[in-house]
């Protein structure tokens, strides 16, 4: 089962670094996903699986939610264009896109979170 008070303190505390580690532009981006999704896995527990499950929701998590407003905003502008089905099908398209992008780039996190949930066991 997901923990999503880990999960939220995971994304929090990996945003405040990564938006902190802009002074370091490589660094601070994969110290914020590796922290965050240890963090996440940490405070979820149950072992590697369940940490590397916490940490990936931690890391992508942001990505999900610009995905979730590019589904609605493409939905509304099809409404208002003149191939509607057309928008809808790009939209679906592109959301699919950013979702599976959230997730790659989260495979960092879901590693750390996994030695953050094997930790803790």
């Amino acid at each position: 089962m997901t923990d999503w008070r880990a999960v939220g303190v995971g994304f929090i505390v990996g945003l405040v670094i990564a938006t902190v580690g802009l002074a370091l532009p490589v660094i601070g981006q994969i110290g914020g996903g590796l922290i965050g999704g240890f963090l996440a896995g940490y405070l979820g527990g149950g072992g590697l699986g369940s940490g590397a499950w916490h940490g990936l929701l931690a890391g992508a998590i942001g990505g999900l939610i610009i995905a979730v407003f590019v589904f609605v905003g493409t939905l509304l502008l099809g409404l208002t264009v003149t191939e509607p089905v057309n928008a809808v099908v790009g939209g679906a398209g592109l959301t699919a896109v950013v979702v599976f992008l959230s997730v790659l780039f989260a495979l960092d996190s879901a590693i750390a979170g996994a030695i953050g949930g094997a930790l803790r066991g």
